[in-house]
């Protein structure tokens, strides 16, 4: 018997495949009009009342398909693990919050957006920001068939944005150097020396737009306090905000050195509130392991503990 997520993508599939096979077109844009079908009732899966996590896990599986056909830097996605532990990070700085207001200003296809208001029980809205047009027409799609409150707006997120600040920012940051040096001249973290970092604007921008006390976390490289634009980083941070955790993901889960990624976790200044008493730096532990990742728990546990007094 063929589970929901199952059932779910092999729809999408075949739909993606033969439109990609009697149009010339791409799987991912197969995946758009298989989503579209599905969206209209003109072609539906044959599944019975299947949840949101289903739907994510299958739609996210035919756009990881799609991916690896495609050669284009940009359409990569965040993987499942860590979007699952940065969802146990939201839930439980968000205890007490009766709704969570949420952007995610480099939303891709909006699998860790999704992710993230798929497992948090508090009502939640949300906004996303994305260039890519084929990645912000699958992350509404999602959105729409898995009946989330988003709002979707498609443009450079380092320029001007209409949003007012949220509760929480949660991103997988874009890496690399920013292109615009106009736009980039605007920031406090710009580089003098070279090309800007995009994903220190990003953070820069992100501030901005979370509120008092806000949170936001970030899934950025692993060595971001390591590079010679760090210091600049550093003192904005100490401007702006406080460092709450860095998280480290062990190295098996990416393919090279380079693509290893910490989650950081900051929380915007507010004069109601203190800076925390210590910043929890603690490393994932091998993730099949079940007593480690009790323990790593447990450490995060006495942390919050500790820090809440």
């Amino acid at each position: 018997m063929h589970t929901n997520v199952e059932q779910i993508f092999t729809f999408i599939d075949q739909e993606s495949t033969f439109i990609e096979e009697q149009q010339s077109a791409t799987y991912l844009e197969g995946v758009v009009y298989a989503l579209e079908l599905w969206l209209e009732e003109k072609k539906v899966p044959t599944v019975y009342n299947p949840d949101k996590e289903q739907i994510r896990k299958a739609v996210q599986l035919a756009i990881l398909k799609g991916m690896k056909k495609s050669a284009q830097v940009n359409h990569q996605m965040t993987p499942d693990a860590i979007g699952l532990l940065v969802s146990y990070f939201v839930k439980e700085m968000a205890k007490g919050k009766k709704e969570l207001s949420i952007l995610d200003p480099a939303l891709g296809t909006g699998n860790l957006l999704y992710t993230i208001m798929n497992a948090i029980p508090t009502e939640n809205y949300a906004f996303g920001v994305e260039i890519d047009e084929l990645l912000i027409q699958l992350a509404a799609q999602t959105g729409e068939l898995l009946t989330h409150d988003v709002q979707l707006f498609r443009q450079d997120a380092l320029k001007p944005l209409l949003i007012d600040p949220v509760d929480i920012v949660v991103s997988d940051l874009p890496v690399g150097f920013y292109p615009d040096e106009e736009t980039a001249q605007d920031y406090f973290l710009q580089s003098k020396d070279e090309m800007s970092y995009a994903h220190h604007l990003f953070m820069e921008q992100s501030m901005k737009h979370v509120k008092p006390g806000g949170y936001l976390y970030f899934l950025v490289p692993a060595t971001i306090f390591e590079t010679k634009q760090a210091a600049q980083l550093h003192k904005f941070i100490k401007e702006q905000g406080w460092i709450q955790a860095v998280i480290q993901f062990p190295s098996s889960i990416f393919k090279t050195k380079g693509q290893e990624k910490s989650l950081l976790i900051l929380q915007k200044k507010s004069e109601a509130l203190k800076a925390p008493r210590e910043v929890l730096l603690a490393k994932v532990p091998n993730m099949s392991n079940k007593e480690a990742m009790e323990l790593f728990f447990q450490k995060i546990d006495i942390w919050q503990e500790e820090n809440s007094k």
